[in-house]
Parts: C-alpha cells; sequence; structure tokens
C-alpha cells in the first residue's frame, strides 16, 4: 500500500526507496529505523535549541519557525537526516518566544505537523511553543510528596476540572480551572465546605483528573472560550502538553503549565496524590494527527484490508505495540511524572494496549518512584493484535501491579450497566452473591467458587460509579421503579460501603458522596454543564451523604484488614459467613494486615425485611460501623432491620 485515498483524505505512505525499500508496515523498518535517543523533539537553551525528528520515510524535512501561533508565514530551515531515521539542526541563539512546526516530504505530499514531542503549545495545540520550561515553575514547586507505599492503601476519587468548581454555587473564583482547585475555604449554600476543602475533608488519598493533555479543538476551541463548550477530553491531540481551556490564558503557552503545577503541588500539600487519565490507545482523527502526517503508517494500528483498527470505537487505535510508539508512550509518562510529579495513571481502554507496552511502562515507573500506581480499563475488546499480548484482564498474571476496574463487581453491585432496567445485589437482584464475593477478595484466586482475573489484591480497583454510563443513583432510579428515594439513597449508601470494605484498591466519583444525578443521562462525554457540574446545592441538601462517605473512608484508613496486601493473607484471614439471601457476610481475623482489632465482622444487607444473623463465635462482638441499621446485637447474634452496611469488632 502506497497511498490511500479514504474520507476525503489522502494519505501517501512515501517513496520506498527513501527507506532502502522497506516498508513502513514491516517488521524490517522496526529493525532498521529504532531510535533510542532521549534528545527527540526540542533541546532548548539560551546560546541555542536543537530539533531532532524522527520521520524515516520522509525524502525532506524542515524546520518551520513562526513569530506567534498564528503567523501566517513562517522560515523554513531546511533539516539534516541523521541516524535511525532522524532529522536534525540546530538554530544558534535564544529562540524563547518563537513557535514551530516540522515540514515534510513524503512521496509526493507536503504534511505540516506540530512535534509529537512537544512540552508547549500555542492556542489550540497548532504550533509548538519555543520556551524556558524551568521558567514555568509556580512560586512553590517541590518534590515532596504525600507519604504513600501500597497501591491497595490508595481511595482514590475521579473528578473532572471543570465540573468540580463550575456550578454557581461552587464559591470558587477560578470557576472551571487549574487554579479553581487551588482555593482554600470556599463554602456553597448553608456555608457547606465546597472544592478543595471538601476533597480533603472527605479523607481521600488520590485525585484522579480525567484528561488534561491538550485535546481535540472540535470538542474545545480555546478561542471561543466564551461561547458554551463542553468535552472530557478523551480525544488526544498533543499528549505531553496540558490542556489550555482550564488555564486562566490559554494563547500564553507558560501559564497552562504553571497553573496546571501549582493545583498538583496544592493537592501535594494537602495530602492528596494526583492520578492522571491517559489516553494512549487512539488519537482523535487518525488521517490529521500528527503521528500520521509524519510517518504515516507507522504509529496506528491497520487490518489485512488496509483500514484503521477500530477497537475503540473511534477508528483510529494506536499500535502500541511498534517500537516507536511504545517509547513515545513510555517517554511521555516520564515526562509527566519528572515535569509534573504525577502520581498514578488511569489508562483508557487499557485492553487496547499491550502488555509489553504496560509493563515497560511498570518498569520505568519503578526506577523512579514504585508508589506510582497504574491502572486500567482491562476490557476484553476486539483490536488488530494477537489476544494474548491486549493488555486486558485476561492477561492480569502477566502483568504485576498493574490494577483492572473490576466491571464484574460494579454489575454485580447495582445491576449490569447496559440493561438499564437491571437490578444487582442491592436493588434485591437475586444470585449476584458469589459474585460479590468475588470483588470482596479483590478478584483474586480465593477458592474453586470464588476466583476472577488478579493474581494479587493490587491488581483489581472496585467501583460502583465513574464518570462512564448511568451515575449510581441514576441508575438505581431506573432500576427500582416505585421505590421511594429514602430507599434508593440506602442501596446507593450500601453500594458505597461494598467498595470501601472490599479487598483491593477503592475508587469513587466525584459526588458519589451525595447522591449525585446527571438527570438519567447515560454518556455525558459533550452534554454540558447543565448535565455535569458538581451541584453544589444538591450536596449542600445531602449533607448526611458525604457525612456517611468521610466515616466510610475513615472506617477503611483505620483498618488495614480491609487493605490486605497479598492473595495469600486474604485467603488466610478472610472467612464467608453464614448470611440470609440478599446478604453477603464475613469475618477477617486474627490481626489481619495488623489490624488494630482481633476479628472483624461485615455484614452487607439488601433485604427489606428484618433478619436474625448468627455472628462467628470468636468472643465479644461490639459495633463499629452502621448503627442505623443494627435493632440488636448481642455475643452471638446480629439482629439487622434496613438496608446497609454493619461492620463489628471483637474483642476475644
Amino acid at each position: 500500500m502506497s497511498v490511500q485515498k479514504e474520507s476525503n483524505v489522502i494519505i501517501d505512505y512515501g517513496d520506498l526507496s527513501v527507506t532502502g525499500g522497506i516498508s513502513v508496515f514491516s517488521k524490517e523498518f522496526d529493525k532498521a529505523f529504532y531510535y533510542d535517543g532521549e534528545d527527540l523533539g526540542l533541546t532548548y537553551s539560551l546560546a541555542g535549541s536543537k530539533f531532532r525528528l524522527w520521520a524515516p520515510t520522509s525524502s525532506e524535512a524542515f524546520l518551520m519557525l513562526y513569530e506567534d501561533w498564528n503567523s501566517t508565514s513562517g522560515k523554513k530551515i531546511p533539516m539534516n537526516r541523521d541516524v535511525k531515521g532522524t532529522w536534525t539542526v540546530q538554530i544558534d541563539g535564544d529562540l524563547a518566544g518563537q513557535y514551530y512546526t516540522y515540514l515534510v516530504r513524503i512521496g509526493n505530499q507536503w504534511n505540516e505537523a506540530v512535534d509529537p514531542y512537544a512540552k508547549a503549545v500555542g492556542v489550540n495545540g497548532d504550533r509548538g511553543a519555543i520556551m524556558d520550561l524551568t521558567e514555568t515553575h509556580p512560586d512553590r514547586w517541590t518534590s515532596d510528596k504525600p507519604s504513600f507505599v501500597n497501591a491497595v492503601d490508595a481511595i482514590i476519587y475521579e473528578l473532572h476540572i471543570r465540573d468540580y468548581t463550575i456550578h454557581a454555587g461552587s464559591g470558587v473564583r477560578n470557576k472551571g480551572k487549574y487554579l479553581g482547585l487551588t482555593e482554600k475555604g470556599t463554602r456553597g449554600t448553608d456555608q457547606i465546605v465546597t472544592g478543595l476543602d471538601h476533597i480533603k475533608d472527605l479523607g481521600v488519598t488520590h485525585v484522579q483528573l480525567l484528561p488534561i493533555y491538550d485535546y481535540a479543538t472540535e470538542s474545545v476551541d480555546e478561542t471561543r472560550l466564551d461561547e458554551p463548550q463542553y468535552n472530557w477530553g478523551y480525544d488526544p491531540k498533543n499528549y505531553n502538553v496540558p490542556e489550555g481551556s482550564y488555564a486562566s490564558d490559554p494563547y500564553r503557552p507558560d501559564t497552562r503549565i504553571r497553573e496546571l503545577k501549582q493545583m498538583i503541588q496544592t493537592f501535594h500539600d494537602e495530602g492528596i496524590r494526583v492520578v492522571m487519565d491517559v489516553v494512549y490507545n487512539h488519537v482523535y482523527d487518525g488521517y490529521l494527527v500528527n503521528f500520521t502526517k509524519l510517518v504515516p503508517g507507522y504509529y496506528l494500528r491497520y487490518t489485512a484490508e488496509g483500514k484503521f483498527s477500530n477497537g475503540s470505537g473511534c477508528g483510529n487505535d494506536n499500535a502500541t505495540e511498534r517500537p516507536m510508539m511504545r517509547k513515545f508512550i513510555v517517554d511521555s509518562i516520564l515526562h509527566w511524572v519528572q515535569a509534573y510529579h504525577i502520581d498514578g495513571f488511569r489508562f483508557d481502554l487499557m485492553g487496547l494496549m499491550d502488555t509489553d507496552t504496560m509493563n515497560e511502562i511498570r518498569r520505568q515507573l519503578d526506577k523512579i518512584d514504585p508508589s506510582i500506581i497504574m491502572i486500567g480499563e482491562g476490557w476484553n475488546m476486539e483490536t488488530e493484535l494477537a489476544q494474548e499480548k491486549r493488555a486486558n484482564q485476561l492477561q492480569a498474571a502477566e502483568m504485576p501491579r498493574i490494577a483492572h476496574f473490576n466491571d464484574g463487581f460494579r454489575d454485580a453491585v447495582k445491576g449490569d450497566i447496559f440493561v438499564f432496567d437491571k437490578k444487582g445485589f442491592i436493588s434485591t437482584g437475586k444470585s449476584f452473591e458469589s459474585h460479590v464475593k468475588k470483588g470482596i477478595v479483590a478478584g483474586i484466586s480465593y477458592s474453586d467458587e470464588f476466583a476472577s482475573f488478579a493474581v494479587e489484591p493490587d491488581q483489581t480497583v472496585n467501583f460502583v460509579e465513574c464518570h462512564d454510563n448511568h451515575t449510581l443513583w441514576d441508575k438505581i432510579v431506573l432500576s427500582t421503579e416505585g421505590e421511594s428515594d429514602d430507599l434508593r439513597r440506602a442501596m446507593h449508601r450500601l453500594a458505597s460501603s461494598m467498595v470501601l470494605t472490599s479487598q483491593g484498591i477503592s475508587f469513587i466519583h466525584a459526588g458519589q458522596e451525595y447522591y449525585r444525578t446527571k438527570g438519567g443521562e447515560e454518556n455525558s462525554y459533550k452534554s454540558g454543564d447543565e448535565v455535569n457540574q458538581l451541584n453544589w446545592d444538591q450536596a449542600a441538601e445531602h449533607k448526611d451523604g458525604t457525612l456517611f462517605m468521610r466515616q466510610l473512608i475513615k472506617l477503611r484508613k483505620e483498618h488495614p484488614a480491609f487493605r490486605m496486601k497479598d492473595a495469600g493473607a486474604i485467603r488466610n484471614h478472610l472467612f464467608f459467613e453464614e448470611a440470609p439471601e440478599h446478604a453477603v457476610a464475613y469475618s477477617i481475623r486474627d490481626h489481619a494486615n495488623g489490624d488494630p482489632e482481633k476479628h472483624l465482622y461485615v455484614l452487607h444487607y439488601a433485604g427489606r425485611t428484618a433478619a436474625e444473623i448468627k455472628l462467628p463465635d470468636l468472643g465479644s462482638w461490639h459495633l463499629l460501623f452502621g448503627e442505623g441499621c443494627v435493632e440488636n446485637l448481642c455475643d452471638n447474634m446480629l439482629k439487622v432491620n434496613g438496608i446497609g452496611t454493619v461492620v463489628l469488632a471483637c474483642k476475644p
């Protein structure tokens, strides 16, 4: 395949004479042109700037310099062919304040593109920006981080930058911006705590940010921020640069960098680590992305018919298995860690990526900081990659210390997310107990009966709500026709408590603490503020929900028995106990994981009538959590009346 015509776009894959007869689609291409240097992109100094571009199929390459982000003409500077398909040029003098792109000739086609390795860009990311990145540090910028060791100790709180503070009642000045999450002392209706202080008061260990890299102009145009626009940002444009619409001034390349750093520093100063949601599985437009313009045919995955692989549903799966794409992804991850002090990564549609790339990321992160967590959507999805190489739940054993979202637990707790009216455990759905138990033990091979995908508990993320699909509240409403809202809130609290008392990594979605609704909308990726904003008036109305979540998080933190570090410990210390229908009970025994209590007992009860449950004969039980559900407690019997979770401790 030399030229492809599709979707009104022509892609010229180049003249084979340029690469010595080696096709860009072949394995021989990687052997001949893999470049392992650390200097791809721009290396800036006051004395001069060096540029290195990887473009093996180009017969000519030029550096284009521009005075501004929208200059109509630029200076065209020839680049010199160098080793392994790279092109270089050195420009003397201080170029700070200028903008650049690359212009390459591939076959008969001229393509101009942004440097994939650009670390600063102009408005809308259409040109790289040249600057001294050391001058983008905020007034306080340290490498100090909140102490953290094991992934299972993580309590992750997922939020979208704009959603969290844009509401009129947020009390935040810099609404919808990075700086909005640096403000302290903000208050909403009835003087409730909002914004950063709300997150801190919850007690979570990590915030997970929906995409903060520069994403497609078609989603949010940074020159039109006075107009209604909205997007989650799962459409990458420039992987190594912050998104400009969250900055106070997207026209200044340094502002987005400095303000993101300031936000991260503020979280760290408040004892909270930061997880970045990354989308290395696909790009926004496979035809127009800088990868395709610079080395067409290389970075994306193709079918046998020469079409883009479409496992993502976006029509352009990234070929993460190709060495230079893998190198780009690893280099990008390390850039965010080293330049922005990021503490973890959530990999969107991780099942489309390859296991070797994921393991290489883990290996490189461990050299820097083993406490950096890696979690991802390990769904089993079709793509043009051998099944055994896909980084999904089926390959969990091949990817130690990389966690997968536990969709089995999610659906068992609240009901199938794709069958909107289907009930789950919390809403008296039948026969979900065994699936719930698999989640409680973090998806490990606990027994012949209870086994899932995980080898160790740090490979499972338990959750019942995230940005995707209906919120937990909306799902409950859809599956409980005729029920009262009071009963629904009890189901909601039960679901949250099931997450925070289970083994593995805990994950909650912003607003889950006060029954967040999106008005029944399932996929709100571009639905605007009215649907997506965190409604702080609702938070004021349901302060009890926030208090409940704080108590749950405190319980998990105070009892390491809920956070056992290895599968052997879970098998040795956790025992499932007898329980009636619509209930799951278990004990965690013998000071598990150094717990201050010798034994704990947990009951998740979704029944609608009172029930008496026999307690294990381990000593004298007393109540730790769930007082509202308990009608009577004696040494060997617990009577509950109401939907919820009860946690007991035992003094022998």
